[in-house]
């Protein structure tokens, strides 16, 4: 530990005992990804699928409205710090997840329903239109990722009453989707889903006001896997896909202990 008048760098951590919960917004990039379509009477491939989230417009009652938290894509995390740097915690990421109308993509396999007008067999170099009619497919109320992280925090300087730390992690979880998915001309399955599953790694800088009031910003990279993705209720009809993401957020939370002593 050093310091230069009132700057001092490298304080202690010393963090061991303490509560810690955060709330926030994010911002999700996802990867093109291929998407696997079966049912009774098809049985197909989309090839590189474009998606990209969808944050909410801003605006005061939206974003910090009590009533209104869980429209905009959020992060919340609680967690136990049971090492002086070493902190375990359960959250969730509602991200949300728009695969884009009126892109071109291939595909390849069979649909043979009755008086369905994409019947055919296609190759992969048959190229279709992704449009209301044939597909519209997203994730908006959303892309739930429920997971555990184990992290670490360091304190890189302190200045009066404010400390600036760095913060990394790694977690696992499920996939806990609500998914809006109409295929063709069927009814959609519009219930919550476990989907699949999840892992992610972060680095962050979080800045600490008074010993308890913090900020935080991550940048988080993740991989989705979802083979049961339900597209309608009949259970027959099954949609599978996997992809990367990264994720920008800003939080803001606490620290506390519940006895100090």
């Amino acid at each position: 530990m050093s310091s230069l008048g009132q700057i001092t760098f490298k304080p202690e951590t010393a963090k061991k005992g303490e509560f810690y919960a955060h709330w926030g917004w994010n911002r999700e990039w996802y990867n093109k990804s291929d998407i696997h379509f079966t049912g009774d009477d098809y049985d197909f491939y989309l090839r590189d699928v474009v998606a990209k989230d969808k944050p909410a417009e801003f605006d005061v009652g939206t974003y910090f409205s009590p009533k209104n938290v869980t429209i905009p894509q959020y992060n919340f995390r609680i967690g136990y710090y049971f090492k002086n740097n070493y902190h375990l915690s359960l959250g969730i990421d509602h991200m949300k997840y728009v695969v884009q109308k009126g892109q071109s993509v291939k595909i390849d396999g069979n649909i043979n329903e009755p008086n369905n007008r994409f019947n055919g067999t296609y190759a992969n170099d048959d190229e279709i239109v992704i449009n209301p009619g044939f597909l519209e497919m997203e994730h908006t109320d959303g892309l739930n990722y429920s997971n555990v992280e184990l992290g670490r925090f360091d304190n890189i300087l302190q200045y009066k009453k404010v400390t600036l730390a760095m913060t990394e992690a790694v977690g696992v979880g499920v996939m806990y989707p609500k998914s809006d998915v109409h295929l063709f001309d069927k009814e959609r399955h519009d219930e919550f889903h476990v989907a699949g599953f999840g892992a992610n790694a972060q680095v962050g800088l979080n800045i600490k006001f008074w010993n308890h009031v913090y900020i935080q910003s991550e940048f988080r990279g993740g991989y989705v896997n979802m083979p049961d993705i339900r597209t309608t209720y009949d259970k027959a009809d099954n949609a599978k896909q996997q992809f990367y993401y990264a994720q920008f957020n800003i939080l803001v939370g606490a620290f506390w202990h519940l006895n100090k002593g």
